[in-house]
């Protein structure tokens, strides 16, 4: 263990050990017997001292021009494009997915940091004409003050740069939690953050398991907004306690997502995006693809298609670049996976391809399980109706547009849609009717852009929406200004002639 990393927590500026004394280990799920680091076993206690050193810095921060903080961030940018591929060797490590993908999750850090770096030079607001004469309006942004951010494990560096980078652009402190499973990828973040200027106590980072310091991130009066990303039931758990102080709450939840392939559809196409939307990121995404609603018709030659290509998806280590899919992240969402699929072979639904933990060789060290397709899925079917986070998809089939919508709707959640099809009357009359916050017409469920409002309705969400400038209503709050130079008592509504 004496060449084993061990990382500490980011507060007010430097790297210090948990007051717990404790650390704990973090494993590669390709190979857990490669140790990645060994990480900070955080306490209450560690929380309310990030907290308390992002209290002091908004002080500050919110008062430096924000084009000056958008130079940091486009400095912040740089750093991260210089070191992309250690930072997507690192993430591969520590969360398994192929390496083309984290890339792709850099990336995507990246393209937020320059983004919003660019909101420096507008935050805009709006300047309108009063009913009343001599009398000037206008809107601006104010910030927040100190944001806790509890991020997931599927999007390492992506998701906490959504979170970060509007936050910080608009003029806000934050704590960060990163998920115990891939907290070194928020590690690199904080350290870019840091050596391209950004000041102390601005960011901070704690490591550790949620329900320890939850309740401090979430509770701690300084505290003004929480913003959460995992699963439906965490994020009803963080709604419902910051309800008890009106405080700001930005969820984003569970997705049970479908992709319609209609009769006129591009099969090759369809095929294409349903391997990529359900087997990418081994279907460890809230927006991955795990439902087919099918067109009777071409129902019976699409799926010898998918499971035809699915049974060829080279599955190992994510650092080759020959893998397609990586493993599981770790044993208890193998568990949970491997449960499902029992779930859907017990309530009837015909196993295609898959359905097996793979085992031999490099398997045996890490959480690996096949590609899995289900056929003669119904609705009243569990695997058809809950979130799996896993490489196992459904199909069903459909006999119209109007059923595939309906079946398409048939969810809790309302994250991300797609249709394939080449009449554009089908096309208009899905994204208007399928209640999602995210659509897509001939391309897979998943490929969110930066610059785009990312989120969804029903348990999905709480109406809010993380990336592009919608971002900024989250992490801002609007102040209306009246500035009257008549020099004498103006009332509005009342003194209008």
């Amino acid at each position: 263990m004496s060449n084993v990393t061990e990382y500490k927590n980011f507060i007010n500026g430097q790297w210090l050990a948990s007051k717990s004394g404790q650390t704990y280990e973090n494993r590669n799920p390709a190979n857990t017997d490669e140790i990645i680091g060994l990480f900070q076993q955080s306490v209450a206690e560690d929380a309310t001292a990030a907290i308390e050193a992002a209290s002091e810095a908004y002080q500050k921060w919110r008062l430096v021009p924000a084009p000056k903080r958008g130079e940091i961030l486009y400095n912040v940018a740089k750093r991260l494009f210089d070191n992309k591929e250690d930072l997507s060797s690192d993430m591969t490590r520590e969360m398994g997915k192929v390496i083309k993908e984290t890339r792709g999750d850099v990336q995507e850090a990246i393209d937020m940091t320059f983004y919003m770096a660019g909101e420096g030079r507008r935050l805009f607001g709006i300047t309108t004409p009063s009913e009343l004469a001599n009398k000037f309006n206008m809107t601006i942004r104010q910030p927040l003050g100190v944001c806790t951010f509890i991020a997931p494990w599927n999007f390492p560096m992506a998701i906490p740069a959504w979170k970060m980078m509007p936050a910080l652009i608009c003029g806000n402190t934050i704590v960060i939690k990163p998920s115990e499973h891939t907290p070194l990828s928020v590690v690199n973040l904080m350290k870019a953050c840091h050596e391209e200027g950004v000041p102390a106590g601005v960011i901070n980072m704690v490591t550790g398991d949620g329900p320890v310091l939850g309740p401090s991130l979430i509770n701690d009066p300084r505290v003004k907004i929480v913003s959460f990303t995992g699963s439906t039931r965490t994020g009803r758990i963080v709604s419902e306690a910051c309800a008890k102080n009106f405080k700001h709450a930005c969820l984003e939840m569970g997705g049970k997502n479908v992709e319609i392939v209609m009769d006129d559809a591009n099969l090759e196409l369809a095929v294409d995006g349903a391997l990529w939307g359900a087997f990418g990121t081994t279907g460890q995404r809230c927006t991955a693809t795990s439902r087919i609603v099918c067109h009777k018709d071409v129902i019976e030659k699409f799926t010898s298609m998918i499971v035809e290509r699915a049974k060829k998806l080279k599955v190992g280590n994510g650092l080759d670049e020959a893998i397609d899919m990586g493993p599981i992240i770790n044993q208890k969402q193998l568990d949970n996976v491997l449960k499902y699929i029992e779930i859907g072979k017990s309530e009837g639904a015909k196993l295609q391809t898959g359905g097996e933990r793979m085992t031999g060789g490099e398997y045996d060290k890490g959480y690996f399980v096949q590609p899995t397709v289900f056929s003669d899925v119904t609705t009243d079917m569990r695997i058809w109706k809950e979130e799996i986070f896993g490489p196992v998809l459904s199909i069903v089939s459909c006999s119209s547009l109007d059923e595939a919508i309906n079946l398409a709707n048939d969810t809790v959640y309302g994250l991300s849609a797609s249709i394939y099809t080449q009449d554009i009357n089908s096309a208009y009359t899905a994204m208007r009717d399928i209640n999602t916050g995210i659509f897509y017409v001939n391309a897979p469920t998943i490929g969110a852009e930066t610059h785009l409002p990312f989120g969804g309705t029903k348990e999905t969400g709480n109406g809010h929406r993380e990336a592009g400038t919608a971002a900024l209503d989250v992490f801002s709050e609007w102040k209306s200004i009246y500035v009257d130079f008549s020099g004498k008592l103006q009332r509005a509504q009342i003194d209008t002639e």
